[in-house]
Parts: C-alpha cells; sequence; structure tokens
C-alpha cells in the first residue's frame, strides 16, 4: 500500500476531524477526578461526540485476529500501555491514565489523539513519566518537515526517552490516517536516523509513543483481546497528536483550547 498525500481540501477536512477529537478530551477533562470510573469518562466521551455530530471510531472497530471493541474510548490505567477497555473500577489519587480517542466526521475523516491524566496528587515518578513523555513525542514533532525521513522521527523520540532511563515500546506505532483509521505510513518510536520514508507535504500520521518506565516488554493482560500491560508491571505513558507535513515543516493538527502547553523548546508556530 502507498502512502496517501492529501490535497488542501483533504487537509481542511482532517483540520476540523483532529480539532473535535481534541475537543473530546478538552471536555472529559474537568471529570477526570478520583473517584471516577473510566466506564463514565467513556460515557462522557460519547455525549460530547454525539453533540459534535461525530461518532467513534473505536466502537466495534475489528482489525483481524479481534474481538470487536466495546467502547467509545480506550482509557489505560497505571501498567496498562495501550487499549485498555473502560469498567466500572473507580480511579483513586495517584492513578495515571491516558484517554485515546478517534472520532469519525460526517465528511469520513478521522482525528485521532490521547492525553495522560493524573488522578490527585500523584507520585514524582509517574508525574515525570508523564510529562518526559510528552516531551518525547514533541521530540519526534519536530522532527517533520519535507525531506526528512520516519527514522528521524523515532530516533528522536527513542534517544530522549532511553536517556532519561526509559524504554519504548515497540509491539506499537503511529499510522497514516485520513478516511481510514490506519493507512500507510507505520511510524515507529524508535530507529535509526535518514531510514524509512522521506517525508512529503501533504502527508498526515499520527506520532504516539508508548513509553515504560520500567522495561520494554509487553502483554496481553486477561481474555479481552485487547488490554496491553507492562510485563514488569512498571507504568506506561502515551500521548498521541495528529501531524500534517506542510511545504516548510508541520503542523499538529489536535490542538484545541484545552491542549497542554507546548514543550519550552518547541516553537509555537513551526509551519
Amino acid at each position: 500500500m502507498s502512502i496517501t498525500i492529501k490535497s488542501a481540501e483533504d487537509i481542511e477536512g482532517m483540520r476540523l476531524a483532529c480539532r473535535l477529537a481534541s475537543e473530546v478530551l478538552d471536555y472529559i477533562a474537568p471529570h477526570i477526578k478520583p473517584g471516577i470510573t473510566t466506564k463514565e469518562i467513556d460515557r462522557l466521551g460519547a455525549e460530547c461526540m454525539a453533540q459534535q455530530g461525530t461518532i467513534s471510531a473505536t466502537v466495534g472497530y475489528q482489525p483481524p485476529g479481534y474481538p470487536p471493541y466495546p467502547a467509545s474510548l480506550c482509557t489505560s490505567v497505571n501498567h496498562v500501555v495501550c487499549h485498555g477497555i473502560p469498567n466500572d473500577k473507580p480511579l483513586k489519587k495517584g492513578d495515571i491514565v491516558n484517554v485515546d480517542v478517534t472520532v469519525i466526521t460526517k465528511d469520513g475523516w478521522y482525528g485521532d489523539n490521547s492525553r495522560m491524566y493524573l488522578i490527585g496528587e500523584c507520585s514524582i515518578a509517574a508525574k515525570r513519566l508523564s510529562a518526559l513523555t510528552f516531551e518525547a513525542m514533541w521530540h519526534g514533532i519536530v522532527q517533520v518537515k519535507p525531506g526528512a525521513h520516519l527514522g528521524d522521527i523515532g530516533h528522536a523520540i527513542q534517544k530522549f526517552a532511553e536517556g532519561h532511563g526509559f524504554s519504548i515500546v515497540r509491539e506499537f506505532c503511529g499510522h497514516g490516517i485520513g478516511q481510514k483509521f490506519h493507512e500507510e505510513p507505520q511510524v515507529l518510536h524508535y530507529g535509526r536516523p535518514g531510514s524509512l520514508d522521506e517525508l512529503q507535504p501533504g502527508m498526515v500520521f499520527t506520532i504516539e509513543p508508548m513509553i515504560n518506565a520500567g522495561r520494554r516488554e509487553v502483554k496481553e493482560f486477561g481474555n479481552d483481546g485487547w488490554t496491553i500491560v507492562t510485563k514488569d508491571h512498571s507504568l506506561s505513558a502515551q500521548w498521541e497528536h495528529t501531524v500534517l507535513v506542510t511545504q516548510t515543516g508541520y503542523e499538529v493538527m489536535t490542538l484545541s483550547a484545552g491542549s497542554p502547553p507546548l514543550p519550552a523548546f518547541v516553537t509555537a508556530t513551526a509551519t
């Protein structure tokens, strides 16, 4: 499969989808506190999508070898790396949770992003993992420009994360996105500079590193067919943005009023 280059009209459709996906995370943010369940977070996300006129890309999503995903969001708590299914267990002080949302607009465009949320006062280690995973994502994002390579993104993320004593999950990666949930290319969060596909204006893909406080190995948990956890039970964090390659650099498409401030090393307007 080849990489789809988006037209100017396509990009406008993607901008809307991505902004709406980010606004779902804005909508749920005030409610994420000790005592809320991830199932209630999922209900709030679905409520926001209904108000927007979008639908969830994950409800009923069934790639080969998987059961249908049963919820509107993915909610991955503590040592859950990704694809955590919302449940009735209340979140407690000190937990960390990643909420991953992908919406589909009425015109068929997908927007995909995720954020970390800290529940009450968290440990220094948990706060550090979340903050440095956010920075690692941005170290990858700032590599994006025409003529750069996918390997430059992965290398920047890997160098930063491993330099702080963390490990990169290798079983899952970012992906192209458009009028399909998952398109080419695969965007690895580790790698060699100058390797893999060369970036061209009009490419749109996610950058979404999963970073563990301990070892990088992961495993399936339980029998739901989806939940992935760290093998050593260490904490895991993830942040995700959808990014457009512009003529001169990049545009982060999944930004909204509630998005966290950019790291100090990132120029606010890199287009």
